[in-house]
Protein backbone atom coordinates (compact mmCIF):
# COMPACT_ATOMS: atom_id res chain seq x y z
CA UNK A 1 0.00 0.00 0.00
CA UNK A 2 1.04 3.55 -0.29
CA UNK A 3 1.85 5.74 1.85
CA UNK A 4 -0.39 8.78 2.69
CA UNK A 5 0.86 12.09 3.84
CA UNK A 6 -1.67 12.54 6.32
CA UNK A 7 -1.99 10.38 9.41
CA UNK A 8 -5.72 9.42 10.25
CA UNK A 9 -6.48 10.27 13.40
CA UNK A 10 -9.71 9.13 15.69
CA UNK A 11 -11.97 10.48 18.36
CA UNK A 12 -15.09 10.31 19.68
CA UNK A 13 -18.19 12.23 18.98
CA UNK A 14 -18.17 15.46 21.57
CA UNK A 15 -20.62 17.90 21.17
CA UNK A 16 -23.21 19.02 18.20
CA UNK A 17 -20.62 21.10 16.60
CA UNK A 18 -19.88 18.05 15.03
CA UNK A 19 -22.75 17.74 13.69
CA UNK A 20 -22.85 19.49 10.44
CA UNK A 21 -19.43 17.81 9.07
CA UNK A 22 -21.11 14.38 10.17
CA UNK A 23 -24.57 15.26 8.33
CA UNK A 24 -22.53 16.26 5.23
CA UNK A 25 -20.18 13.29 5.13
CA UNK A 26 -23.15 10.92 5.83
CA UNK A 27 -25.18 12.55 3.13
CA UNK A 28 -22.65 12.60 0.30
CA UNK A 29 -21.75 9.13 1.16
CA UNK A 30 -24.98 7.08 2.12
CA UNK A 31 -28.06 6.73 -0.08
CA UNK A 32 -30.62 6.95 2.84
CA UNK A 33 -31.62 10.69 3.78
CA UNK A 34 -31.99 11.17 7.55
CA UNK A 35 -33.21 14.20 9.26
CA UNK A 36 -30.82 15.98 11.80
CA UNK A 37 -33.62 14.41 14.75
CA UNK A 38 -32.46 11.24 13.67
CA UNK A 39 -28.48 12.17 14.18
CA UNK A 40 -29.37 13.28 17.48
CA UNK A 41 -31.32 10.32 18.53
CA UNK A 42 -28.52 8.57 18.25
CA UNK A 43 -25.31 11.25 19.41
CA UNK A 44 -27.24 12.36 22.32
CA UNK A 45 -27.93 9.12 23.49
CA UNK A 46 -25.20 7.47 22.59
CA UNK A 47 -22.49 9.69 21.91
CA UNK A 48 -19.83 7.03 23.24
CA UNK A 49 -21.00 5.18 20.57
CA UNK A 50 -19.75 7.31 18.01
CA UNK A 51 -16.43 8.08 16.03
CA UNK A 52 -14.70 10.90 13.76
CA UNK A 53 -11.89 9.78 11.84
CA UNK A 54 -10.23 13.30 10.29
CA UNK A 55 -6.21 13.70 9.33
CA UNK A 56 -3.87 15.47 10.81
CA UNK A 57 -4.51 18.14 8.26
CA UNK A 58 -7.74 18.74 8.97
CA UNK A 59 -10.59 18.38 11.86
CA UNK A 60 -13.10 17.78 9.01
CA UNK A 61 -14.29 14.44 9.12
CA UNK A 62 -13.18 11.91 6.62
CA UNK A 63 -15.01 9.03 8.47
CA UNK A 64 -17.45 8.09 10.98
CA UNK A 65 -19.77 5.73 12.31
CA UNK A 66 -22.81 6.35 14.63
CA UNK A 67 -24.48 3.68 16.54
CA UNK A 68 -26.18 2.68 19.58
CA UNK A 69 -26.70 0.00 22.11
CA UNK A 70 -30.04 -1.44 24.41
CA UNK A 71 -31.41 -4.84 25.22
CA UNK A 72 -33.25 -5.93 22.17
CA UNK A 73 -37.34 -7.16 23.23
CA UNK A 74 -35.21 -10.78 23.26
CA UNK A 75 -33.19 -9.36 26.37
CA UNK A 76 -29.76 -9.78 24.51
CA UNK A 77 -27.69 -6.76 25.00
CA UNK A 78 -27.97 -5.88 21.25
CA UNK A 79 -25.42 -3.06 20.18
CA UNK A 80 -26.61 -1.55 16.33
CA UNK A 81 -24.23 0.15 13.32
CA UNK A 82 -27.27 2.77 11.78
CA UNK A 83 -24.22 4.41 9.97
CA UNK A 84 -20.81 4.00 9.21
CA UNK A 85 -19.43 6.45 6.19
CA UNK A 86 -15.82 7.03 4.83
CA UNK A 87 -15.03 9.37 2.62
CA UNK A 88 -14.23 8.12 -1.05
CA UNK A 89 -11.22 9.71 -0.99
CA UNK A 90 -9.67 7.96 1.96
CA UNK A 91 -11.10 4.88 1.47
CA UNK A 92 -8.95 1.51 1.01
CA UNK A 93 -6.98 3.23 4.33
CA UNK A 94 -8.65 0.28 7.05
CA UNK A 95 -10.83 3.73 8.16
CA UNK A 96 -13.97 1.88 8.44
CA UNK A 97 -12.59 -1.36 9.56
CA UNK A 98 -11.02 1.02 12.35
CA UNK A 99 -14.15 2.57 12.87
CA UNK A 100 -16.36 -0.25 13.43
CA UNK A 101 -13.35 -1.97 16.14
CA UNK A 102 -13.80 1.05 17.74
CA UNK A 103 -17.22 1.16 18.42
CA UNK A 104 -17.50 -2.67 18.90
CA UNK A 105 -14.86 -2.64 21.56
CA UNK A 106 -16.99 0.84 23.29
CA UNK A 107 -19.99 -1.73 22.84
CA UNK A 108 -18.24 -4.90 24.40
CA UNK A 109 -16.66 -2.56 27.42
CA UNK A 110 -21.02 -2.10 27.77
CA UNK A 111 -21.81 -5.53 27.99
CA UNK A 112 -22.75 -6.25 24.18
CA UNK A 113 -23.88 -9.72 23.66
CA UNK A 114 -24.22 -8.82 19.50
CA UNK A 115 -23.71 -5.93 16.80
CA UNK A 116 -26.53 -5.77 14.18
CA UNK A 117 -26.81 -3.48 10.93
CA UNK A 118 -28.34 -3.33 7.80
CA UNK A 119 -26.75 -2.77 4.30
CA UNK A 120 -27.62 -2.53 0.89
CA UNK A 121 -27.74 -5.92 -0.93
CA UNK A 122 -25.35 -5.13 -4.14
CA UNK A 123 -23.57 -2.71 -1.42
CA UNK A 124 -20.64 -5.41 -2.29
CA UNK A 125 -17.63 -3.28 -0.56
CA UNK A 126 -19.59 -3.23 2.88
CA UNK A 127 -20.68 -6.49 2.60
CA UNK A 128 -17.09 -7.64 2.31
CA UNK A 129 -15.45 -5.57 4.77
CA UNK A 130 -18.27 -6.49 7.64
CA UNK A 131 -17.50 -10.34 7.18
CA UNK A 132 -13.80 -9.53 7.40
CA UNK A 133 -14.73 -8.40 10.66
CA UNK A 134 -16.76 -11.51 11.43
CA UNK A 135 -20.18 -10.18 10.48
CA UNK A 136 -22.36 -12.82 9.58
CA UNK A 137 -25.55 -12.47 7.04
CA UNK A 138 -28.85 -13.17 9.21
CA UNK A 139 -31.79 -12.07 6.47
CA UNK A 140 -32.11 -10.35 3.47
CA UNK A 141 -34.71 -7.54 3.84
CA UNK A 142 -36.83 -6.98 1.00
CA UNK A 143 -37.81 -3.04 0.02
CA UNK A 144 -35.74 -1.99 3.29
CA UNK A 145 -34.77 1.17 2.11
CA UNK A 146 -36.65 4.55 1.05
CA UNK A 147 -35.11 3.99 -2.80
CA UNK A 148 -36.81 0.24 -2.55
CA UNK A 149 -33.59 -1.48 -2.76
CA UNK A 150 -33.21 -4.36 -0.51
CA UNK A 151 -30.72 -4.70 2.51
CA UNK A 152 -29.39 -7.43 4.37
CA UNK A 153 -29.29 -7.68 8.19
CA UNK A 154 -25.82 -9.09 9.78
CA UNK A 155 -24.63 -9.80 13.13
CA UNK A 156 -21.87 -10.41 14.79
CA UNK A 157 -21.97 -12.79 17.91
CA UNK A 158 -19.93 -11.44 20.73
CA UNK A 159 -20.34 -14.22 22.66
CA UNK A 160 -20.03 -17.87 21.95
CA UNK A 161 -23.32 -19.72 19.70
CA UNK A 162 -25.25 -22.62 21.86
CA UNK A 163 -22.67 -25.97 20.34
CA UNK A 164 -19.82 -23.01 19.13
CA UNK A 165 -16.43 -23.56 21.21
CA UNK A 166 -15.59 -20.04 20.44
CA UNK A 167 -16.10 -17.52 17.94
CA UNK A 168 -14.56 -17.29 13.94
CA UNK A 169 -10.48 -15.94 14.51
CA UNK A 170 -11.92 -12.78 12.10
CA UNK A 171 -14.89 -11.87 15.07
CA UNK A 172 -14.44 -10.20 18.05
CA UNK A 173 -14.73 -12.41 21.35
CA UNK A 174 -14.66 -11.48 24.74
CA UNK A 175 -10.85 -11.77 26.58
CA UNK A 176 -10.99 -10.54 30.31
CA UNK A 177 -7.49 -11.48 30.83
CA UNK A 178 -6.65 -8.39 28.03
CA UNK A 179 -9.84 -5.95 29.55
CA UNK A 180 -11.77 -5.94 26.63
CA UNK A 181 -11.93 -8.07 23.73
CA UNK A 182 -9.12 -9.43 20.84
CA UNK A 183 -9.80 -9.04 16.90
CA UNK A 184 -7.89 -10.16 14.00
CA UNK A 185 -7.14 -7.51 11.30
CA UNK A 186 -9.83 -6.77 8.82
CA UNK A 187 -9.93 -6.43 4.91
CA UNK A 188 -8.48 -2.93 3.11
CA UNK A 189 -11.72 -2.98 1.61
CA UNK A 190 -13.99 0.41 2.36
CA UNK A 191 -17.26 1.17 2.25
CA UNK A 192 -20.44 2.86 3.08
CA UNK A 193 -23.25 1.71 4.49
CA UNK A 194 -26.51 2.57 6.43
CA UNK A 195 -29.52 1.22 8.56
Amino acid sequence: MAEHAEQILYRQYTTEDDLPDIMDLVQSELSEPYVIYTYRYFLNQWPHLAYIAYTSNSTRPVGVIVSKQEAHKSGVNRGYIAMLSVDKRFRKRGIGSDLVRKTVQSMLQNGAEEVTLETEFDNYAALSLYASLGFMRDKRLYRFYMTGKDAFRLVLPLAPLPGMAELPSSGYQSNESNEGSAYSEGSESEASSSG
